[in-house]
């Protein structure tokens, strides 16, 4: 009796929080309703008719492909192609190729001439997912398509025109990048012309519940299975975690959940052992991640530099080391007030 009481009060959870996500502002399937996000996307919304250069920042899993996405169906290109490529994932040695297309014979295997992303996303969007991983050499020819809209494929000498909208995203922090000369800084300030940054899912927790929502149904329609909802013990579970690898790990747990659940209800049992232990999954011998320390150790020097200062954003940058730019992006980052 108790299970079925539960599970007709989650069905009318689900459906409420259906309808509040239908009355949300959303762009193109992006879902969420907290403030941190909705920021993010009013901006988004903003730039998506124009034919300005949107640069995405954000920790890893943070769904800036999505929201990538989300702007071409919302431009005057949506009819155009989108096209994706995540410079992290070539070698240092094929991103040029694979960016502005090679001639045949310009290198070993190259045997038959070929497109490059630009070209194929020609009237379209080019989304470059990662852009930090570039190879500095490889920039100065990116700055001038972006300048010029003209480029040349490897190997070739004709001077090709494209007319491509440019997404790009990374999470690094380009700013000591260009600091380390490995970024250049003329190629940041091209990109860097509407710039959208991603909260990680820590600091949006208003968004699990309807997250949770939406991967429920999508993968429980992918595997077949009739599920009403997630338990009590295992919601609460899901809200108090960090999640390190932010909207991708929850998706990744929704998905493992629902394979394993055998009843109508996500259990605490159908989630991984670690997270029921408090520890990370992808990592359960260390409660926390380098990177979250560090985060955390670095969030904490700026809110006590700029409570020294008086909440001055420019005295609190000198006492920090920091230029009043790299530290109004950090207090974006971390969503802290001047």
């Amino acid at each position: 009796l108790r299970r079925a009481v539960e599970r007709r009060h989650l069905l009318s959870e689900n459906r409420d929080l259906k309808r509040q996500l239908e009355g949300q502002h959303h762009l193109g399937g992006v879902v969420s309703v907290s403030d941190a996000m909705e920021e993010a996307l009013n901006v988004a919304a903003r730039a998506a008719p124009s034919r300005a250069t949107v640069l995405l920042r954000g920790e890893s899993g943070t769904g800036k492909e999505v929201v990538a996405r989300a702007i071409h169906a919302a431009s005057p290109r949506r009819e155009g192609s989108f096209v994706a490529v995540n410079c992290a994932a070539l070698n240092a040695n094929l991103i040029e190729s694979e960016l502005f297309g090679h001639e045949k014979g310009a290198f070993t295997g190259a045997d038959r001439q070929r497109k490059g992303r630009f070209e194929q996303a020609h009237g379209g969007t080019l989304f470059i997912d990662e852009v930090a991983e570039i190879p500095v050499e490889t920039q100065a020819k990116l700055l001038r398509i972006l300048q010029e809209r003209a480029f040349e494929r490897v190997g070739g000498g004709e001077t090709l025109r494209v007319d491509a909208r440019i997404i790009a995203a990374t999470n690094q922090d380009l700013e000591a990048m260009i600091a380390g000369g490995r970024f250049r800084e003329d190629l940041f300030y091209r990109l860097n012309v509407v710039t959208i940054h991603l909260p990680p899912l820590r600091l949006r927790r208003a968004d699990i519940p309807h997250l949770m929502a939406h991967f429920l149904d999508r993968y429980a329609k992918e595997n077949g299975k009739a599920i009403a909802g997630v338990s009590r013990e295992a919601t609460d579970l899901l809200m108090r975690y960090d999640y390190p690898g932010n909207v991708r790990e929850l998706e990744n747990l929704i998905e493992r959940a629902v394979v394993m659940a055998r009843g109508d209800l996500l259990t605490t049992d159908d989630l991984p052992a670690a997270l029921r232990s408090g520890t990370s999954p992808s990592s359960p011998s260390a409660p926390s991640a380098l990177p979250d320390r560090v985060e955390a150790l670095e969030r904490e020097a700026i809110a006590r530099a700029l409570r020294d200062a008086g909440g001055n954003q420019s005295r609190a940058a000198t006492a920090l080391g920091l230029t009043e730019r790299h530290l109004r992006y950090k207090l974006k980052k971390y969503g802290l007030k001047g």
